[in-house]
C-alpha cells in the first residue's frame, strides 16, 4: 500500500488528536477560559426536614387531577373534580323533546412536555362514579369538601389511555353522522330520566342564563370508586380551557312539517373568565378535592418525628409534602474562610433509595423558593434574574436528570446573600411542581413524586457547592 506525503501527514494529524484525548466524553466541551469558573470550591452541608404542604388554590388551573392510587412509600392519594355545567343560553329543546342520550366527556390533557397521567396505564383498572353537586362549586382549596347528592348518576370502568384518540359519531341535526377522530378522552353516559327532568323538561327558562341553569342543576362531582378500581392506580390529568370537556346532549323532538328531529348540544364544563390585570383568562367553575393517607409509611414516620435523622427526604406533588432546607456553615463562612465573592453556586439534590421505577417515577421538576419575612413563598434572586432573559428556566435548575438521577439548581445570588447577610433565610423550600409552570405554591397540577438525599455526610446525596475568591 501506497501513502502519499498528504495521507501520512493526515494519518499522524489524526492520531497526535486521539493521544492527546483522554477524556472522549469531553470532546466538543473545551471551556473557553474566560469564562470557566474558577476558585476555591466548598462542599457546604445542607441540612433538611419533611414537612406537610397545605392546601392548594385549584381555581384558574389549566389542568385538573382526577384519580386514586396506592404508592408503597407515599401511601394512598385521591383527586375528585366539582364541575360547574354552563349552559348554552337559551337552548330551546323544542316540541316534546326526548333525550337519546347524555354523556359526560372529559378530555386528558394533551400536554406534549408535561406528565397527562402518573401512575399505572397498564395493569390498573378505574371505576369513576359521577353524582350531581348538592351546591354550586364557591370553595377552591383542595382540602375543601363539595357535596353531592347520593344518587349515582353515571359510571366509567375500565382502563385509561392518555396518549389514545377516540373516534365518535358526530351528530349533525338534520344530516348523516359522521365518524371522527377526537383528543384522548373519557366518555360518561348519566342517567337519562334525571337529565330528562333537570335540563330538558326545564325548557328555554332553564337555559335563560347562567346563573339560572347554575341555580337549578349545580354541578356535577367525579369521584374514584376504590372498591370497583384495580392495580397500584395513577392520576389523570383533564384539560377544561378549550372545548373538548363537555356535557353532551342528544334527543329527539317534534317538528311540524318533517316529523322527529334529532338534535344535539354541548354544555360546556368550566368557563373562561378574565384573570384580572394580567389580561389572561383562567378556567372557572372546577375545583379539584385532594386527599392523602400516610398511615403506616415512611413518610408518616418522618411527618411524626421531624427531628430526627434520616438518610432520605420526601417531595410529592397534590400538596402532598415538601423538604424545608437550611445551611448551617453559611452563617460563619466568613469566619471559616474569609470574606469572599461567590462565582458559583449550585445546590445538588441527588435521589435516595435507589433509582426509580414504573409506574411511580421520579419528578420531571422541582422548585426551589424561600419564605419571606411574612412566612409568603417567593422567587429566589437567581430564578429572578434568569427568568428574564432567554431560557432562563433551563439555565436556574430544577430539571431532572434521569442519566445522574439528579436535580441541580444555579444559586449563587442567593448564597452570596446569606453570606453577606443581606439576605434572610426564612425557610428554603423543595418542592415538585409541574414541568411546563414553576410554582411557589403547592400544586394541584402535578402529581410525581420523589425520594432524594437527606442530610448525610457519607453519601452526601444533598449538598451545597460553593465556587469562590477570597478577597481582602
Amino acid at each position: 500500500m501506497k501513502f502519499t506525503k498528504q495521507d501520512l501527514l493526515t494519518l499522524l494529524i489524526g492520531l497526535f488528536l486521539f493521544a492527546s484525548c483522554k477524556n472522549p466524553d469531553g470532546v466538543g466541551l473545551d471551556v473557553d477560559p474566560n469564562t470557566a469558573i474558577t476558585g476555591t470550591l466548598v462542599v457546604s452541608p445542607v441540612k433538611s426536614q419533611l414537612v406537610p404542604e397545605t392546601a392548594a388554590n385549584t381555581f384558574g388551573l389549566n389542568r385538573y387531577p382526577l384519580g386514586y392510587m396506592t404508592d408503597p412509600v407515599f401511601g394512598k392519594t385521591e383527586a375528585s373534580l366539582a364541575m360547574t355545567v354552563y349552559p348554552v343560553v337559551s337552548t330551546d329543546f323544542g316540541t316534546s323533546p326526548t333525550l337519546d342520550s347524555a354523556v359526560l366527556v372529559l378530555k386528558l390533557d394533551e400536554s406534549s412536555t408535561a406528565t397527562k397521567f402518573y401512575g399505572d396505564t397498564t395493569n390498573s383498572k378505574y371505576s369513576i362514579d359521577v353524582y350531581q353537586l348538592a351546591n354550586k362549586v364557591e370553595n377552591y382549596k383542595s382540602s375543601d369538601v363539595q357535596t353531592f347528592n347520593n344518587a349515582l348518576l353515571g359510571n366509567f370502568t375500565g382502563k385509561i389511555a392518555p396518549n389514545t384518540k377516540a373516534k365518535i359519531f358526530d351528530i349533525v341535526t338534520g344530516k348523516a353522522d359522521t365518524l371522527k377522530t377526537v383528543p384522548a378522552q373519557i366518555r360518561i353516559p348519566l342517567n337519562k330520566a334525571f337529565i330528562q327532568n333537570n335540563i330538558l323538561n326545564l325548557g328555554t327558562t332553564g337555559t335563560a342564563s347562567n346563573a339560572k341553569f347554575i341555580d337549578a342543576f349545580k354541578g356535577l362531582y367525579a369521584q374514584i370508586n376504590k372498591t370497583s378500581s384495580t392495580g397500584v392506580g395513577g392520576i389523570a390529568f383533564f384539560n377544561f380551557t378549550g372545548t373538548d370537556s363537555y356535557l353532551q346532549l342528544v334527543w329527539k323532538k317534534v317538528n311540524s312539517s318533517s316529523g322527529i328531529d334529532t338534535a344535539t348540544v354541548n354544555f360546556p364544563i368550566g368557563v373562561l373568565v378574565s384573570n384580572g390585570s394580567s389580561g389572561t383568562s383562567v378556567i372557572s367553575g372546577v375545583a379539584a378535592n385532594i386527599k392523602h393517607d400516610y398511615a403506616g409509611t415512611p413518610v408518616q414516620e418522618q411527618i411524626s418525628a421531624p427531628a430526627a435523622s434520616y438518610n432520605v427526604t420526601y417531595l410529592q406533588g397534590l400538596a402532598g409534602v415538601k423538604t424545608k432546607l437550611s445551611f448551617p456553615d453559611l452563617t460563619s463562612f466568613t469566619n471559616l474562610y474569609g470574606k469572599a465573592i461567590v462565582n458559583k453556586a449550585e445546590l445538588v439534590v441527588e435521589l435516595g433509595g435507589g433509582a426509580p421505577a414504573y409506574p411511580f417515577n421520579a419528578a420531571q421538576r422541582l422548585s426551589l423558593y424561600r419564605w419571606d419575612i411574612a412566612q409568603q413563598p417567593v422567587s429566589i434572586p437567581d430564578y429572578t434574574t434568569f427568568t428574564s432573559s432567554t431560557g432562563g428556566d433551563a439555565l436556574f435548575g430544577g430539571y431532572f436528570d434521569a442519566l445522574k438521577n439528579r436535580y441541580i439548581f444555579i444559586v449563587t445570588s442567593y448564597v452570596q446573600g446569606l453570606i453577606d447577610k443581606t439576605t434572610e433565610d426564612n425557610g428554603t423550600f423543595l418542592a415538585p411542581t409541574s414541568f411546563n409552570n414553576f410554582q411557589v405554591v403547592p400544586t394541584a397540577t402535578s402529581a410525581e413524586r420523589s425520594i432524594i438525599g437527606a442530610t448525610n455526610l457519607t453519601t452526601n446525596k444533598l449538598k451545597l457547592n460553593i465556587y469562590y475568591t477570597k478577597i481582602n
